[in-house]
């Protein structure tokens, strides 16, 4: 699942990590390329074990309905 930003990844990361749900963050960032990947495929990447899928994305929504009513 592509995430937007590096604080929408640490926010997931938080909410996962308390839930106990296992999950590894992946950057998109290459500093010989200078973030040019980021530009075009967003910050990165979670990447959790499937039968997390429906309570992953349940999170996300939620944290991005949030962020966009600020």
């Amino acid at each position: 699942m592509i995430l937007n930003n590096q604080v929408e990844a640490q926010l997931l990361s938080a909410l996962l990590t308390e839930e106990g749900i296992p999950h590894f963050l992946r950057s998109f960032h290459d500093s010989a390329y200078d973030g040019i990947f980021q530009t075009q495929f967003g910050w990165g990447r979670l990447e959790s074990d499937p039968r997390h899928h429906d309570r992953v994305i349940e999170l996300l929504s939620a944290l991005r309905h949030e962020s966009s009513n600020r």
